[in-house]
């Protein structure tokens, strides 16, 4: 049928998703808010060929087997069954940036083969049904597939979880400064640690504040109002990583320097530098800044011995095919 190739941005929540009203479906229980990450970006090449009698997948030039290649044939069903066809389909992807590593890795993938599998069909599909469809691959992939900061909504239905675009990427001047801190492969995925989060005690707490917390953060992207936007930050961060810690199995995603970079960075607020803190499924802190401050704030980070590398993202734009050939 065609091949096309698509790349998406990895994002970084500020209102955290965590935990499903419905897992098959990724229906997210709460509401979150988001910033893509321009520069760190998966790039996804799909071809349908009607010669293959099976999907194949290959990541950052090796060949899947097992639960990868599984993840991603699913997901081409999901697109076969709303466009119409069985034929199977050759995928390859790469990352630029550490995968498994809590920086959305799944997030930037599943967006890129959504929007690529598509376009190499030649389907016409709008970006809300698009992030809706990357969403059954990955809850957090609907929020890369729109441009800038992004809101994805909760809802009880398929068609009505989607994710939108609340301002371009040029809206807000500020960066994620990330402190990798470790590249190893996180042992147990995001997947697992939705379905175990109402496990914890604190989950029932957390969902129910978040619909404040999502609207105190949304004024303040829109009002540009730094320390509003870094309070409400680093405490939704907190409260989804305490659900985490408090699960049944717990999950402890914080390694020793994750911890002293977060205490580091309310030391510097407290200073004056305009920073905060979120982290994802993984030990990598995501420090947020206004542009004036991001190289202070990198330089600090870089004379830890504990971090291993730090990498800077402005807000960057939705999932995009960057190429497409349909015979």
């Amino acid at each position: 049928m065609g091949t096309a190739t698509a790349r998406a941005n990895a994002n970084i929540a500020f209102i955290k998703y965590w935990g499903n009203q419905n897992d098959q479906l990724r229906l997210p229980v709460n509401p979150s808010i988001s910033m893509n990450l321009g520069g760190l970006y998966a790039e996804t090449t799909v071809t349908w060929d009607g010669a293959l009698n099976t999907d194949s997948f290959a990541l950052n030039g090796k060949e899947e087997s097992g639960g990868g290649l599984e993840r991603v044939s699913t997901h081409l069903d999901v697109l076969r069954a709303r466009l119409g066809f069985a034929t199977r389909a050759r995928v390859e992807s790469a990352n630029n940036f550490p995968t498994g590593a809590g920086i959305a890795s799944s997030a930037a993938a599943f967006a890129a083969l959504s929007v690529a599998g598509a376009a190499a069909a030649g389907a016409q599909l709008s970006e809300r049904e698009l992030t809706t469809i990357a969403r059954l691959g990955s809850g957090s992939a609907s929020r890369s597939v729109p441009t800038g900061f992004v809101e994805w909504y909760a809802a009880d239905t398929h068609e009505g979880s989607f994710a939108q675009s609340m301002g371009a990427p040029e809206y807000w001047d500020i960066v994620d400064v990330i402190a990798v801190v470790s590249k190893k492969h996180k042992d147990v995925g995001s997947s697992a640690g939705h379905k175990s989060a109402n496990t914890s005690d604190l989950q029932g707490a957390r969902v129910a504040g978040a619909g404040e917390r999502f609207a105190i953060c949304r004024q303040a992207i829109l009002d540009r109002d730094f320390a509003t936007f870094a309070q409400v930050v680093e405490h939704d961060s907190n409260l989804m990583h305490a659900v985490m810690m408090t699960s049944r199995p717990p999950l402890f995603y914080w390694l020793p320097p994750t911890l002293a970079i977060m205490e580091a960075v309310r030391q510097w607020r407290a200073e004056g530098l305009r920073v905060c803190y979120t982290l994802d499924a993984g030990p990598n802190v995501h420090c947020i800044c206004v542009r004036e401050d991001a190289q202070r704030v990198s330089d600090r980070l870089r004379a830890s011995s504990d971090v291993l590398d730090v990498l800077v993202a402005s807000p960057g734009a939705g999932a995009q095919v960057t190429t497409v050939s349909i015979p």
